[in-house]
Order: C-alpha cells, then sequence, then structure tokens
C-alpha cells in the first residue's frame, strides 16, 4: 500500500518531507554493503543514492543513511532563496510511470543549507555530493559568481559538488552546456576548488543533446579537467500518449532509454582516457534490475528519482534483498 499515491503529488511530496523521519524509524536498518568501493578517499557502503532535487535543501542526511542511502545528493542549491516556477510544478502519470516538474529550483539558499550540513557533518556516514545552481534572476554571463559562491561557502561540507547547468526548468541555463560556454563556467570553479583540499566536480548534462552533442559535452568537460559526471538530467522530449504539458521535465520510465544511450555515448567517449573519472547514472531507474543494468553498462554510482514516488523509501533495501539473491 502506497497511501501517497493517492494525493496530489505536490500535497504528497511536502507530505513525505515530514513524514520521511518517521519512515526512516519504521524501514531504516543498518545500511546495506554490496558493491562497495572507495573513489577518492570517499567510501560507498553500496552504489545506490538520491538524486538532486529530492532533499533539496539537506533536511534529511540522517534519515536517507537509515533508509540504505549508499550516498545522498542535495540540492540544487542556489546562492539566495527562491521560490518555485509559478503556477503547477509537479505532476505524476501512473499508467506511464512517469513524473513531470517546471519546479525551477527552489531552494532556502545556501546559507541555511551550509547550516544543515554543518549540523550533519559530526554524524557523516555516507559521502555527500553537493548540486548547485545559479539563481533564475542571474544571467549567464554572471553565472560563474554563483557557482563560485556556492562553491565558498559549502566546500567544507561537500565530498563533491555536482555543477547543474541541464536543468529545463531555468530559463537559458542549458546554453551553459555549449562548448563557448562551458570552459568559461568551469575553468573558474576548478581552479577554486584546487586552492585548498581539492573537491571533486560532477557535471551534470542533459538528456537532450543528441547523441553528437552529448559526445563534444563529455570529451569538452574531459579537456577542461572535470572529475565526473551525472548522466541524466530530466527531458523535455514527450512519449506518445503523454497529457503533460511540454514545457517543464520529464523522468521515470520516459527516461530510461535516453539515460541508458547517455551512459553509453559517456562510457564510448571516454574510453580508456577514463582515468578514475566517475560516472553516476540517473533517470528511468524504477527496478533493482534497472539498477544491476546501470552498473554492467559501466556506471560507478546510480541514482533514483521516481522510484521513491512510486515504490517507497524501502526500495533501496529492496535492491540490496534483490542483489543478495542474485548472488547465490
Amino acid at each position: 500500500m502506497r497511501p501517497w499515491l493517492l494525493l496530489p503529488p505536490k500535497l504528497a511530496h511536502d507530505i513525505n518531507g515530514y513524514a520521511l523521519p518517521l519512515l526512516s524509524y519504521l524501514h531504516g536498518k543498518k545500511t546495506p554493503h554490496w558493491g562497495t568501493f572507495t573513489w577518492r578517499d570517499m567510501t560507498f557502503a553500496n552504489p545506490l543514492g538520491i538524486a538532486g532535487g529530492v532533499d533539496k535543501d539537506a533536511e534529511h542526511l540522517s534519515d536517507w543513511w537509515r533508509l540504505g542511502c549508499g550516498f545522498v545528493e542535495v540540492g540544487t542549491v542556489t546562492p539566495q532563496a527562491q521560490t518555485p516556477n509559478p503556477g503547477k510544478i509537479m505532476d505524476r502519470d501512473m499508467k506511464l510511470t512517469a513524473m513531470w516538474n517546471k519546479m525551477g529550483f527552489p531552494s532556502h539558499g545556501a546559507d541555511e543549507v551550509f547550516y544543515n550540513l554543518a549540523s550533519y557533518a559530526p554524524n557523516f556516514r555516507t559521502p555527500v555530493f553537493v548540486n548547485i545552481g545559479k539563481n533564475r534572476q542571474t544571467p549567464n554571463a554572471h553565472a560563474v559568481k554563483d557557482y563560485l559562491e556556492l562553491v565558498d561557502k559549502l566546500r567544507p561540507w561537500a565530498d563533491a559538488f555536482v555543477v547543474n547547468i541541464s536543468s529545463p526548468n531555468t530559463s537559458g541555463l542549458r546554453e551553459l552546456q555549449k562548448k563557448e560556454n562551458l570552459g568559461a563556467l568551469l575553468k573558474p570553479i576548478l581552479d577554486r576548488v584546487s586552492h585548498f583540499e581539492p573537491t571533486p566536480v560532477l557535471v551534470k548534462l542533459s538528456p537532450d543533446m543528441g547523441e553528437e552533442g552529448l559526445a563534444e559535452a563529455v570529451a569538452n568537460c574531459q579537456e577542461i579537467g572535470v572529475d565526473g559526471f551525472v548522466l541524466t538530467n530530466t527531458t523535455l522530449s514527450r512519449p506518445q500518449g503523454c497529457q503533460f504539458p511540454q514545457e517543464g521535465g520529464l523522468s521515470g520510465a520516459p527516461l530510461k532509454d535516453l539515460s541508458q544511450r547517455a551512459l553509453q555515448i559517456a562510457v564510448q567517449t571516454l574510453g580508456k582516457k577514463r582515468q578514475g573519472m566517475l560516472i553516476v547514472s540517473a533517470g528511468g531507474v524504477l527496478t533493482p534490475e534497472d539498477v544491476f543494468e546501470r552498473l554492467q553498462m559501466g556506471a560507478d554510482l546510480v541514482q533514483i528519482y521516481s522510484a521513491l514516488v512510486f515504490h517507497g523509501p524501502r526500495f533501496f533495501h529492496d535492491v540490496a534483498a534483490r542483489r543478495k539473491d542474485v548472488g547465490r
């Protein structure tokens, strides 16, 4: 029984935020260890975590650990607090197993996220990635200032940064993925993190660039010197029979093929030059078998969002149990 699916999506989202501590208490167990590995001094008990957008303001880090996350990505965090885009911002389609959102980086802002991360820091049990983005009123020409402000503010508590330049819900943001813009944005960020004990920088890319465009973006990011990728963000494409508006990002089952293809392209593009670059696969991961398939395809880590909506917080332990069964 998944009673939250009987509620309007936005209401269910808000209520689940309050209910998560109870759910983690009722369903929480020892974090399962499977596929354990170490990357850049981070140890992942398992390779399954939550995607950006689930815990935007780092309010539930201990709960995710109890529910079985191998790592957590918080955010997207913006420098200044901002509200969601106006109008309807979230919906779901049970038949398509799809989620639609037009949120647009709603955030409590960097100061509050700093406080939440600092409060959790003494009890860090799982790696924490911090997804960062610009405020919607910041023009692209000045976007790097927003990202640098976030790096400076949140660096003490971030195990890695995820530079979000691919959300379809912030006007013009995806322009930053273009070759002529990538270097101007990413090089100052990489330079800034190198001034301290280096913090890995990942880039989150769109599934909508086409195969050639995605391969070019991966190659360009590799040349600039990033440490890895999150593939992918939500899509603007719509499957047949989809009733969602054209604006806004779609995730869940309709994103699966695009996300898998992006993973294949990244693995092929990096090839033998991958040299420890991290690849995180996200999008259309709805079953334990989906998780295992992404790992077999070359992902180091896998993230979920829609699976939590359609299957609930036991998903992490369900995957671990399935992994144990498969291994017998």
